[in-house]
């Protein structure tokens, strides 16, 4: 693989290089855990690859605490992500997604940004950040910032709404409601242990009050061209006690999951099971309540 490297060091320089790179071909590149694999299947003639990873901004590269959130730079790793006593306490559906993604030498380098901008369908951040309702924040080489939605950050396979002059900068998570208890995970189903990516994919996380569910986010991955919140699955979840779920409500909850998904069969594994793998852990998040 042949390619250019140019590597900024701060924020100025790396919205001057993306400017003089306008019309040519270039990509971002951090940890390199995606990039790489992708140069190596399909070289790109007179690449630059602009490295992210001397840049010293401190935003992009930590976890920042806010009042009414925390902004997870891009530049952040999945291994920093499950070492982060906060993430672990407040957000454990990401902890355990981070956790589980490839292995523990690829988390030491896979970032944030890399894994949400690859657009995988199967992505394991994009996943539990979607069910938390994350909003990205997009930098341009003008300098200016817009806001939106995770959700709506992705168009398709391996698609994002990122222009050739921008840059995804960091991603922002609302704060838990005080004083409420949180339900929050991510299930993932592969064929094997190790290194998986998944073949479905089920990130939620609930906030409750006496037990009833009072907030609820939950998105579902490898089943659809892009991550998908399952919002009425939610709706139709809060004001219901959680460890009271009857099985009718349990069934019903796992349909209105089920309905955004429209899955493929590859050769990992067929969309009829895909559906019923999906239906099954849905139903399972209030198996607890059901003994």
């Amino acid at each position: 693989m042949n390619f250019k490297v140019i590597s900024p060091r701060t924020i100025k320089e790396l919205l001057g290089v993306i400017t003089s790179q306008q019309g040519a071909q270039f990509r971002f590149g951090a940890g390199y855990s995606d990039l790489l694999l992708e140069l190596k299947k399909q070289p790109i003639e007179d690449l630059t690859v602009i490295n992210l990873a001397y840049l010293t901004d401190t935003q992009i590269n930590s976890i920042e605490v806010l009042g009414d959130g925390i902004k997870i730079g891009v530049q952040v790793t999945a291994n920093t992500l499950t070492s982060d006593v906060n993430i672990r306490t407040q957000y454990p559906v990401l902890h355990e997604a981070a956790s589980q993604l490839a292995s523990r030498q690829i988390r030491q380098v896979a970032t944030v940004g890399g894994n949400l901008c690859t657009a995988s369908p199967a992505g394991d951040l994009g996943c539990a950040l979607v069910a938390l309702k994350a909003q990205c924040e997009i930098l341009s080489a003008q300098g200016t910032i817009r806001t939106i939605s995770l959700e709506d950050f992705f168009t398709g396979v391996r698609k994002t709404v990122l222009q050739s002059d921008e840059l995804l900068y960091s991603v922002f998570v609302p704060s838990n409601d005080e004083g409420k208890e949180i339900c929050s995970h991510f299930i993932k189903i592969g064929t094997r242990n190790a290194m998986e990516i998944a073949i479905v994919s089920l990130a939620y996380h609930f906030q409750l009050s006496d037990d009833k569910i009072t907030s609820a986010g939950a998105a579902i991955g490898s089943v659809a061209p892009v991550i998908k919140f399952v919002g009425e699955a939610c709706e139709f979840l809060k004001g219901k006690s959680f460890s009271n779920v009857s099985p009718k409500t349990a069934s019903e909850f796992a349909a209105k999951v089920g309905s955004y998904a429209s899955p493929i069969s590859d050769i990992r594994a067929s969309d009829w099971y895909r559906s019923e793998v999906l239906y099954n852990i849905s139903k399972s998040i209030f198996e607890k309540s059901l003994e």
